[in-house]
């Protein structure tokens, strides 16, 4: 690895911490429309210690409106970058039509996976670049830095994960990993996340979460993805506060950025 691609993130590196182990705790599917919830989220997560998290903000969700184009917004976009926050670009429009022949798996990673918002999941090269760079600039456009792209569900194939890496982009993450575009290095680190959809849904959700943060206990990094659905219900948001608590006792809460930039300034020492 080149010092100069080791240093690209050193202007938004935030104090360096002793402790080996982090969380990052992530907003998903940040949009005008969710602004009031994701503005609630984060004042629990601040009440917790938590006053940096990775912001999964989407252009145009779900065809409402270009969400650089509500001034309001921005400027509270623009205010949390500015105390540390990161604005991460969110896939384009959060959606994906159904296609015509699918086969069993497309339909249940698509439909019975995620409600048919794996926008990336088999979107082609050049459509993957035009979106991913669109956002990109549109943010800029904003006063935004947004150095991250995460595909909605995690559903990112490969011609759209090097659509990313040509666009610009320094990392992507999937759920079970976070991925240095630049260096190409990989990093395990699997996603504590719910679904809500449905009872049985949050029931398992929080069974599964319960035993894979022991699981991740001792791990390096610990990811915590939040959805704006997840604050209402409340068995969900109670473990999500509770797992909060604990990990910033032998964690530091950084951003993706940061972290990428962490891992990159070790693989040059």
């Amino acid at each position: 690895m080149t010092s100069a691609v080791a240093t690209q993130f050193l202007p938004v590196v935030a104090t360096a911490s002793e402790t080996r182990e982090f969380l990052v705790t992530s907003i998903h599917d940040v949009a005008p429309s969710t602004q009031p919830t994701a503005d609630k989220i984060l004042a629990d997560l601040a009440k917790c210690g938590v006053r940096s998290c990775s912001l999964l903000v989407v252009p145009d969700y779900h065809h409402q409106g270009g969400s650089m184009q509500d001034r309001r917004f921005v400027d509270w976009l623009r205010d949390l970058e500015s105390s540390g926050h990161e604005i991460v670009i969110h896939g384009y429009f959060h959606q994906r039509p159904r296609q015509a022949r699918e086969n069993v798996v497309d339909k249940l990673v698509t439909r019975f996976y995620t409600q048919n918002e794996g926008e990336f999941y088999d979107l082609g090269y050049d459509d993957a670049l035009q979106r991913i760079k669109r956002a990109r600039d549109e943010f800029r456009a904003a006063g935004l830095s947004p150095r991250g792209f995460v595909a909605p569900a995690w559903l990112i194939n490969d011609e759209s994960e090097r659509a990313a890496r040509d666009a610009e982009m320094e990392y992507t993450t999937r759920l079970g990993d976070v991925r240095d575009l630049r260096s190409g290095e990989i990093f395990p680190a699997h996603s504590l996340v719910y679904s809500v959809r449905s009872s049985w849904r949050r029931a398992t959700s929080l069974a599964w979460n319960a035993t894979l943060s022991r699981l991740l206990k001792n791990k390096p990094l610990m990811r915590l993805s939040i959805h704006p659905p997840d604050y209402s219900h409340l068995a969900i948001w109670r473990q999500i506060m509770a797992l909060v608590r604990a990990a910033q006792n032998v964690r530091t809460s950084t951003t993706y950025q940061d972290w990428i930039a962490d891992q990159r300034l070790k693989g040059t020492q």
